[in-house]
């Protein structure tokens, strides 16, 4: 089943667990850079006089709305795909409600910077969520963007006797598609780590994808870390 798949999307997100599963095991890269503190940076960069409107697009459970909330002189507005997720950010004081990134319910010209973390991939009709995205920010505005690589875990997949997830947004192709709507676009690569403490936590975070990975993984004893790999895209 492909992860843009909208039934696929429902069921991941209908709650929160498969994505806290999933987060828990982050670690920064071997230098130290976080990849949800470098996106924070970039929105923070892009505000113009370092005030504006921003628009968070795929908010999931609220942490980097909260963040981006926080920063001075910042007006923010949340949407997701899902209620729940939708009712967490708002629980956290975010102006949040339920959107399609195809269908936004915004004006033209609404906002200085638009962010979208690790969610692009999920969009099925990809050009038209980013023609949304250009129509919503003004001109000279910024759509941070944050997605995986082709290689992202993928040695743990394999292991587990499946495939690299290729995906329709990824480090591989995102700078070349962002490119067809934008005119200057720059990149940030970061080489993440997932730090399992034993095999069960690792084979939670395969079930969790809901991809068909229940019990395949083979069994190792004790901590095994894996590598990710994070792309933070800046498109003007």
């Amino acid at each position: 089943m492909s992860i843009s798949d909208p039934a696929h999307v429902r069921e991941q997100y209908a709650d929160e667990s498969r994505l806290q599963t999933r987060r828990s095991v982050w670690q920064p890269s071997a230098d130290g850079r976080d990849p949800m503190v470098e996106a924070l940076a970039a929105v923070e960069r892009a505000l113009p006089g370092g005030t504006g409107d921003v628009l968070d697009v795929g908010c999931g459970t609220g942490e980097q709305a909260e963040r981006i909330a926080a920063l001075h002189g910042v007006g923010l507005k949340a949407v997701d795909f899902s209620d729940r997720f939708v009712e967490l950010t708002a629980a956290r004081g975010v102006d949040a409600r339920q959107a399609d990134i195809s269908y936004l319910p915004f004006d033209d010209d609404t906002f200085d910077v638009v962010y979208a973390g690790w969610m692009l991939y999920h969009v099925r009709d990809l050009d038209r969520g980013l023609a949304e995205v250009r129509r919503v920010l003004r001109p000279g505005g910024t759509f941070v963007a944050v997605t995986n690589g082709d290689d992202h875990l993928a040695e743990l997949r394999i292991e587990a006797g499946g495939r690299p997830a290729v995906t329709g947004f990824s480090s591989e192709n995102g700078e070349e598609i962002l490119s067809g709507r934008f005119g200057d676009v720059r990149r940030q690569d970061i080489e993440t780590r997932a730090v399992f403490p034993d095999h069960a936590a690792a084979q939670a975070y395969l079930d969790s994808s809901g991809e068909g990975f229940e019990g395949r993984l083979p069994h190792f004893e004790g901590e095994r870390e894996y590598a990710g790999h994070v792309t933070v895209f800046e498109a003007r």
